[in-house]
């Protein structure tokens, strides 16, 4: 059984062994992958990106431990979502946006039978105490149904989505990866929906414009370049460089594609 690992836990603390640890003292023939550790402290929307932007290249029946939990201890619930494909467990903050967007048909619980808790239940670190638990005992076989009651209205935040007018669309910055490149929310279909993707296109960011290239070494070490990266979405990027630098530009800067 595979089970994908995703957090903010980041490298330096122990946290992501322990959660290891505590599912494979429950089920050691658990096969562990992880996706990432790095999502931004407490950046749900970030994790949700990262989450949907991996979750379909996993096989069929894989399992996927999601905590970037800024709510921890509140009254936030923890969720369970069955999709035709994939579980998914999160506390319920948003962070399954993007699955619940690329999934036509998801079952929710809450998870709340604290039978298959770890016990005593730290309130700052539910991801060891109720998540690593949880995910697996469901990797051994345990019913979805069984972690408690259907969950009707898991919370989804607004995605910001591009603005499309006849001659041009509005975008933004919506993640920065580990090379610094930056992210848009235009996604390649979107492009192609308008007209076959050629050099047609130019890309206006922070007063730069750019053309429409294929990869990253179409223009010179340093430079600035806009291509459709291997998330399916456009991206901005400097050859051997970070764009975020070199344009003094994050999340939420708006885009114009012509």
């Amino acid at each position: 059984m595979i089970l994908a690992f995703l957090s903010d836990f980041g490298l330096k603390d122990p946290y992501v062994g322990i959660v290891k640890a505590v599912m494979l003292g429950i089920n050691p023939a658990l096969q562990i992958v992880d996706i990432s550790h790095q999502i931004a402290p407490q950046n749900v929307m970030e994790g949700s990106f990262v989450l949907g932007s991996a979750f379909r290249e996993f096989p069929i029946g894989t399992t996927f431990l999601n905590v970037v939990d800024p709510g921890v201890g509140s009254q936030r619930i923890g969720l369970l979502a069955v999709t035709e494909h994939y579980t998914f467990l999160a506390p319920d903050n948003g962070l399954l946006s993007m699955v619940f967007r690329y999934s036509p048909k998801v079952t929710c619980f809450s998870i709340e039978n604290s039978q298959y808790f770890r016990h005593p239940v730290s309130n700052t670190f539910h991801g060891r105490d109720i998540f690593a638990p949880v995910a697996a005992h469901l990797t051994r076989g345990v019913a979805p149904h069984s972690f408690g009651p259907s969950c009707r209205s898991p919370v989804r935040f607004q995605w910001p989505e591009p603005i499309v007018k006849d001659q041009y669309i509005e975008g933004e910055v919506i993640y920065i990866d580990g090379f610094g490149n930056l992210v848009l929310n235009v996604s390649a279909d979107l492009l192609r929906h308008r007209r076959p993707i050629r050099k047609q296109f130019r890309i206006n960011i922070k007063g730069m414009e750019l053309s429409l290239l294929n990869t990253y070494s179409d223009v010179a070490r340093g430079e600035t370049a806009a291509l459709i990266g291997s998330y399916g979405y456009l991206e901005v990027a400097v050859n051997q460089g970070s764009a975020a630098e070199v344009l003094a530009a994050g999340v939420g800067v708006p885009v114009v594609i012509r």
